[in-house]
Parts: C-alpha cells; structure tokens; sequence
C-alpha cells in the first residue's frame, strides 16, 4: 500500500474518526483506525455503537488496507511539518510514515479482524442543511439522560412528518424540544438516537447550507456528507409522551431578556456549585416589572434584579441553576417566555413567537 495525501486533511480526518474509538476496549483491535486505500482514501473509527468513516483526497499509488493504533498515528501526524504525508505499508505490516525530512517507522495490523460498519438501507432519506441540524441537535440534546439505568432517555427522539422535524430530549428533571420545518420530509419517521452519537454528527457536520442526508433504518442510522459518514445504532423502545406532561396553561406568564437572565444566573452560580442540589437560584417577582433573581449559600448571598413584564399571580420558586443555564446558553431569541403554573409546577420556557423551541424544568421543593 502507498498513498500520498495533505498532512492538514490527514490529520482532520484523523481527529474526527478518533471520536468513535475507545481508548480502552476488550477488543485490541478496535483501539485502532482502520486505514483503507481503494478507489478512495477512507479512515474508519468504530466501537461497535458508533463508527465514523472519513474521506481523505489522496494519490493512491498502490491499494490496500491496514489498521493503525489510533493514538500513535494521531500524535504522530499532528506532529509532522505542513507537507505533503507519503505513507507506505510492507507486507510485513511495516509502515512507513515520510513528512519533508520526517521519517517514522511503526508497526500495523492487518484489517482482515476489523469489523464492519453495519451496512444502513438507505430506503428512507431526509435531507436536512448541516447547519441546521447542527443547530437542532446543539439545542436539544443537553436535556438528555445519561442515566445508564434509563436507556431510553439516554437518546433523543427525532421525528418528522409533513415537512415538519422535531427533536425531543428529556432527563426525568427537564425537556428540551427543538422544532424546524424543511421542505421535502414527507413519510412519518420515527426513532432514537443515542445522544453520545448525535453529538459526534454535531461536531463532524459545518454551519453551512450544504446539506447532510440521513438515512433511518430499523436498527441503526447513518448521517451522510461528501466528507464523513456516521453510522449508530438507534435505542429501541418507548420514549416518554412528552406532551402530556407539559401543563395546557400558565397563571403567570413572564417576558424577560435571555442574555439578560443568563448573566443573572451565571453570577448567582459563582456562589453554588451547580451540581448541588442544596443550593438554589430563587426566581421572586418584586413587581409585575421585576425580578429578584438571588442564591444564598455557605460561601455567601447575592440578589440582582433583572427587568421583566409579568402577566398574572407573582412568583417565588427555586431551581437548580444549571437547567436554566444550559438552555439560555443555547437561545439566541432576544426574549423569551417564561411560563409558570404555581410553586410547585414546572417552568416553561417558550419563544415569543413561533415554536421554534420549548424547555421544561422541575422545580427544586423547599
């Protein structure tokens, strides 16, 4: 085998199929990444949930395929000077690794133990513009479960139908539902996706308009782009009706700034640590034009007043911060709705118009 390639392309690909190989897995070889010269130079990264596949531009002077330990091959190319990679394998999987005056010599496996990416029947197609399904899963997927104990929260909901898609995640404490119309999506598709792997489509796909095709089956996904493929398993079984939690009306409703609310909560965080539930951020309107936004723990107390309109009963009532944070951290509306049913009921959070999004959080009991 012998191909030459762009040590910047090379090493892109590298970082991105590094994403789905264990560092340390029961099966030695899939520590590696599989390295395929054909008609095309393709890098393989796969832990038997998730694999990544990613296209290189390259000379192939002779075809062939080898596995390459992961993290020596990826220190290695990162280190090398901004040339040209000629890279060549011998039949005793000795490969070679030449960069300018850069000659590194280490050790392969041979592929034939390397298993295959789970073939997805590309049947049923949705074409979605990377930047918006970047900005879909972005906006979503923070509010998933990684409860090992509740699998099926430990994924996101996708579904579409009529040109409409929606992608729904819930941890048990909040919800996050995230809302977009596209045309061309015509079948009912239904299914989860684990959210570690969304997160790698996240990472891999641009805030372009050029579009990634997604193809569903019944067991496993694939995420399509002239760059990369991602092919995961979907979590099978029944995810959480997420509508019939939601409360069908508010006795207050709030407008307040987003950026506003945000640099509230995150001074109030200076003094919680936000993983302990012991220690609040109390929301309590002082006038229907204020909100005392206030935390007060054994480091200290802060209170901050953020203006506000509110409509309806005034409010007292306690959260964990870290909710609020991540979903105003992923808002980009100027305003937003807060919508609340008594002390004990669930905030919502809503766009002032449309229904582009919707975050539901738990309060903290006192």
């Amino acid at each position: 085998m012998q191909v030459i390639c762009s040590k910047t392309e090379l090493n892109n690909a590298i970082s991105m199929v590094q994403r789905a190989i264990a560092s340390r897995s029961t099966i030695s070889i899939l520590e590696g990444i599989l390295f395929s010269a054909d008609d095309t130079l393709t890098l393989t990264g796969y832990d038997l949930e998730t694999g990544i596949e990613a296209l290189v531009h390259a000379d192939i002077r002779e075809k062939g395929s080898i596995v390459i330990k992961a993290k020596i091959f990826g220190d290695i190319v990162r280190k090398l000077p901004e040339e040209n990679v000629v890279i060549k394998c011998d039949e005793n999987l000795k490969l070679n690794i030449k960069c300018g005056q850069v000659d590194f010599t280490i050790n392969a496996q041979a592929a034939d133990e390397y298993p295959k990416i789970p073939t997805v029947e590309e049947s049923q197609k949705i074409n979605l513009p990377q930047g918006m399904l970047k900005k879909m899963i972005d906006q979503s997927i923070f509010a998933a479960s990684s409860d090992e104990s509740r699998p099926i929260l430990n994924g996101v909901k996708v579904r579409a139908e009529n040109d409409d898609i929606e992608m729904i995640a819930i941890d048990g404490f909040r919800l996050a539902v995230r809302n977009e119309k596209h045309d061309g999506i015509g079948d009912i598709l239904d299914f989860i996706i684990p959210w570690k792997a969304l997160n790698e489509v996240s990472r891999s796909v641009l805030d372009i308009e050029e579009e990634v095709a997604i193809f569903p089956s019944h067991n496993h996904i694939l995420f399509e782009t002239e760059d990369f493929r991602l092919v995961s398993r979907l979590l099978q079984g029944d995810f959480l009706d997420y509508k019939r939690i939601i409360p069908p009306s508010c006795t207050s409703r709030i407008v307040i700034s987003a950026k506003e609310m945000l640099a509230a909560i995150e001074r109030a965080s200076l003094l919680i640590n936000v993983e302990h539930r012991r220690f609040p951020v109390c929301l309590k309107s002082l006038s229907d034009r204020e909100l005392e936004i206030s935390a007060k723990t054994d480091v200290g107390t802060i209170e901050e007043i953020v203006p506000i309109e509110l409509n309806g009963e005034m409010i007292d009532i306690d959260f964990n911060p870290k909710y609020f944070l991540d979903a105003l951290r992923v808002i980009e509306d100027e305003q937003v709705y807060l919508e609340f049913s008594g002390p004990s009921a669930p905030c919502l959070i809503k766009p002032i118009e449309g229904n582009g999004f919707l975050y539901m959080l738990l309060p903290l009991r006192r």
